[in-house]
């Protein structure tokens, strides 16, 4: 599957925070997340692994009891199980793959999974 940029699509996850899934395929789904500073992501967790690329900004993100400041450029991976949250210290954008596919992460606004056949792979 191949997905050109669109700049709709996005939907509003938390207050200050917008996600956009991008493409996804049988075992794994690619979101873009926008961030606006003092936005903040509750503790939480979930079974999916989680692996992260922050584009632009600066978060301050937990995962368990360490927490780590990032900036442009860094990386993250968080274990499924794993309590973790952020908080945005600049306006960010932070490019995330999830393992296994998300299906809440599947909506119709992104077009994406219109494109998928009936077992949810790209096609």
């Amino acid at each position: 599957m191949f997905e050109k940029y669109r700049n709709d699509g996005y939907s509003q996850a938390l207050e200050g925070i917008e996600q956009k899934t991008l493409v996804h395929g049988e075992n794994t789904l690619m979101v873009e997340f926008r961030l606006q500073k003092g936005a903040t992501l509750p503790l939480h967790s979930h079974p999916h692994e989680q692996t992260g690329y922050l584009v632009n900004g600066h978060i301050r993100l937990i995962m368990g009891s360490d927490v780590h400041e990032v900036f442009r450029g860094d990386s993250w991976c968080i274990p499924g199980g794993m309590l973790h949250g952020a908080e945005s210290i600049a306006d960010s954008v932070a490019i995330e793959v999830f393992s296994p596919v998300r299906e809440d992460y599947l909506t119709a606004t992104t077009g994406v999974a219109a494109r998928t056949n009936e077992k949810g792979v790209c096609r």
